[in-house]
C-alpha cells in the first residue's frame, strides 16, 4: 500500500469512529456578542448584529417560507421562531420600549418587531444534534430615545414548539 493510500485509510478510520455530539432536544442559546454598525454619513449606530450560539439535540430549528399554517400562521405565537425584546435604560432601570414607525398605507403608527423567522438549518427528515451561531442584523436607531443604552432579551423555539432558555444581553451603549 502506498503512503497516500495508508494516510487515506487512517483518515477514513478516524472519521468513522468520530461520535456525533449529543445535546438535549430542547434548544439552548448563549450570548456571543453584539456588533454596532455605524452609518458613515451620520456617525450614528443605526444598526447592529446580534450573535447568539445555539445547540439543539434533534436539529429541528428553523422554518421554511411555506410554514404558514397552524401553528406557524401569521399572527400566531409560533409565526416567529427567534424572539427578541428591546429594552432601553432609564435611570439605571431597563424597560421594554415599543419602537414605532409611520405606516403611509394605514396612516397610523406600527410597532416594529425584532422577532424573526430563522430558516431551516437541517433538512426536516434528518434528526441529529446541531450547534452554530445565529447572526441577526437589526435596525436599532430610535430617534425618540432619551437613553443611549439598550439591551435585548432573546429566546428561540424549535418546530416541536419547545422554547429555549432566555438570555439577556449586557448593556449596549449606542453612538448617537
Amino acid at each position: 500500500m502506498t503512503k497516500i493510500g495508508l494516510i487515506f485509510v487512517l483518515l477514513l478510520l478516524s472519521l468513522s469512529c468520530r461520535k456525533l455530539e449529543e445535546y438535549p432536544v430542547i434548544p439552548a442559546i448563549a450570548f456571543n456578542g453584539f456588533e454596532l454598525l455605524i452609518n458613515e454619513d451620520t456617525g450614528i449606530s443605526e444598526k447592529g448584529i446580534l450573535y447568539i450560539s445555539y445547540t439543539d439535540g434533534d436539529g429541528d430549528l428553523g422554518l421554511d417560507q411555506g410554514d404558514t399554517t397552524f401553528p406557524y400562521q401569521y399572527g400566531g405565537l409560533y409565526y416567529y421562531n427567534l424572539f427578541i425584546t428591546y429594552y432601553e435604560c432609564d435611570n439605571g432601570v431597563f424597560t421594554e420600549v415599543p419602537l414605532l414607525t409611520w405606516n403611509n398605507e394605514t396612516q397610523q403608527y406600527d410597532t416594529l418587531t425584532f422577532n424573526a423567522r430563522m430558516p431551516v438549518l437541517l433538512p426536516k427528515e434528518k434528526k441529529q444534534g446541531i450547534k452554530g451561531v445565529i447572526q441577526n442584523e437589526m435596525f436599532i436607531y430610535n430617534p425618540l430615545a432619551k437613553s443611549d443604552t439598550i439591551q435585548f432579551k432573546v429566546k428561540i423555539v424549535d418546530r416541536a414548539l419547545q422554547f429555549s432558555n432566555e438570555i439577556t444581553t449586557p448593556p449596549i451603549v449606542l453612538v448617537k
